[in-house]
């Protein structure tokens, strides 16, 4: 059963007096208990696809103009989170739905104490709780922090970037969300660190029965948590389907470039593939395929079927069940061949 449905999302932004498309016609869904890894080059509109869930995206400059967001609420019932008031809002934002975003330094409040900053977390969305500095040490404990009592004690400053990230993690535990948002959780931390973010969270989604979705362009990290994989091009999708058949058997030419891009340990010596070409900006977006100009495929193509790449919408077409993909010339590959 479906937790979340995005359907159709187009999100616009101001600029010079224009609206300017960043997501495009976005559809996807996560199940319960599912990590969905929402995959692609920066700028390609995964962030913002995901900080529109919460409509955290300051309206101006920013606007949804089309699309709904359906949320299944525990209590109960189905809403769409795009006619929300601002007091339902509230009641979804840290409580369904929890962020932990890439900058730990910069969303911690840097003159109050991490212990207190979660308590108050836990104040506003569990109010049953009797003791929430109590709380909030035990949650700095789930999420792997040593001494949890002192280090509650203590200012942002004085934690290391691995551990205000774990700060984060334990702050949006605090409201026991349905759903976690981990955008990039693991940037400008260090190898080792990473890992260990990155096991945490999947040790407490198995335990909390949350559903996460990753924001990453790390099909390494893809590889070995997501049950599913959403590949986004340009505000737009490009092919979602479970991890294994999408890594083992991509279809859109944007997927098996990201994937042949990847490096290989212990492959056979040779220079790195690239995507050629840069990610237009959203004043230059085309109805037609926004990938066509990057297009390997797109050059073996007769000229009748480069002019429809070029002009007409791609639509996302059911490759094998579970499987889709927006090229009307993609076909299963084979990464192993």
């Amino acid at each position: 059963m479906n937790l979340l449905e995005v359907n159709h999302l187009t999100i616009e932004f101001l600029s010079d007096g224009c609206w300017y498309p960043t997501v495009t016609d976005v559809s996807f869904h996560l199940k319960e208990g599912e990590l969905l890894a929402l995959v692609g080059e920066s700028g390609c509109g995964k962030s913002v696809s995901c900080m529109a869930l919460c409509r955290l995206l300051p309206e101006p400059p920013a606007r949804i103009s089309e699309g709904e967001i359906l949320l299944r609420k525990r209590e109960g019932g189905i809403c769409d989170i795009l006619k929300l008031s601002p007091g339902e809002l509230r009641k979804i934002r840290g409580g369904e739905i929890a962020y932990v975003f890439q900058e730990p330094s910069m969303s911690l409040n840097p003159v109050f104490r991490v212990g207190s900053q979660i308590a108050e977390a836990v104040e506003l969305h569990c109010p049953d709780v009797e003791d929430p500095r109590r709380e909030a040490v035990e949650l700095l404990r789930q999420v792997g922090i040593p001494d949890p009592e002192s280090r509650a004690k203590q200012y942002p400053h004085e934690l290391s970037g691995g551990m205000q990230q774990r700060v984060m993690i334990a702050m949006a535990l605090a409201s026991r969300p349905s759903i976690l948002v981990a955008d990039e959780p693991t940037t400008a931390l260090d190898v080792t660190i990473q890992a260990q973010i990155l096991d945490l969270l999947d040790n407490l989604r198995r335990t909390r029965k949350m559903s996460v979705i990753l924001v990453t362009h790390n099909l390494g990290i893809v590889s070995e948590l997501a049950d599913r994989v959403a590949v986004m091009y340009a505000g737009r999708m490009m092919e979602t389907a479970p991890v294994r058949e999408l890594l083992d058997h991509p279809c859109h030419p944007y997927t098996k470039a990201l994937i042949a891009a990847v490096p290989v340990l212990g492959g056979e010596h040779r220079r790195l593939s690239t995507i050629p070409g840069a990610v237009p900006p959203p004043s230059e977006f085309t109805e037609g395929c926004r990938f066509a100009d990057r297009c390997a495929l797109l050059k073996n193509l007769d000229r009748e079927k480069q002019r429809l790449c070029r002009e007409k919408k791609p639509e996302m077409t059911e490759m094998l069940p579970g499987h889709y993909c927006a090229c009307p010339y993609g076909r299963r590959g084979d990464v192993r061949t």
